[in-house]
């Protein structure tokens, strides 16, 4: 999902680190994971590798999102496959990547991202394209002739890489609808502290009818006892 785009950079920039300019790596020169060929793509067309280690956060994410995270359509994935597809694509390219999504998916090998193999990932449950993912990309790197320079670090990657997309693809708790009635000095509302209850006041559990009758029975037992005083009033006098 897109809204994860953010998470899923900062957690691949954590693992592609800073400068690199291995002669080992066949991808050359980078920063922070931005080779220098996306680098004057996306960004500064005539930049030398000067340029390349001064690039600015902005520009970082933009090079990621442009040529990694929408070429593997991870604004439309679910969660935690779209991490875990978008990283493959930073370490080995989005082409394959999206080869290996078909592949846990069970959909056509094209190398294209579309309806059809988004339609795939859905259907499954995540964590198991996650997995298969994972294991798949894992057995690649292992047949790569540079394994024995960077295989270490590829392992921990990869590793990384499937525990922080399995917890991505978790669904948070359930919302509780209806909640029941709570108690005096319980907190209604999430962060507010319990406030103590009042004692209610003398008579407050009477229903209104009664005390209605009970008043004007009252008046009635007034009003007799009133006549009753003035007829015998009345009898002493006449």
């Amino acid at each position: 999902m897109d809204r994860n785009f953010a998470r899923s950079l900062a957690l691949v920039l954590k693992s592609e680190g800073g400068w690199a300019d291995n002669p080992a790596d066949p991808g050359g020169a980078t920063m922070k994971g931005v080779t220098l060929a996306n680098f004057r793509r996306y960004v500064k067309a005539d930049a030398s590798k000067a340029d390349l280690r001064g690039i600015s956060d902005a520009e970082v994410a933009t090079v990621y999102r442009r040529f990694y995270w929408d070429a593997v359509l991870g604004a439309e994935l679910p969660d935690g496959i779209d991490y875990a597809v978008f990283d493959f694509a930073v370490n080995s390219g989005p082409g394959r990547a999206a080869k290996y999504l078909q592949a846990a998916a069970g959909a056509a090998q094209d190398g294209r991202i579309g309806p059809v193999t988004l339609a795939a990932a859905r259907a499954r449950p995540a964590g198991v394209v996650i997995d298969q993912l994972c294991d798949a990309r894992l057995a690649f790197l292992k047949r790569l002739p540079t394994w024995a320079t960077f295989g270490r670090g590829w392992s921990d990657r990869v590793k990384t890489v499937r525990a922080q997309a399995l917890l991505m693809s978790a669904r948070p708790p359930a919302a509780v609808s209806n909640p029941a009635p709570q108690p005096p000095g319980t907190a209604t509302t999430a962060g507010e502290a319990p406030r103590p209850g009042s004692p209610a006041p003398a008579g407050s559990n009477i229903p209104a009818a009664a005390r209605a009758g009970g008043l004007i029975a009252a008046c009635l037992l007034v009003a007799y006892a009133a006549c009753r005083h003035i007829a015998a009033a009345l009898q002493r006098i006449f």
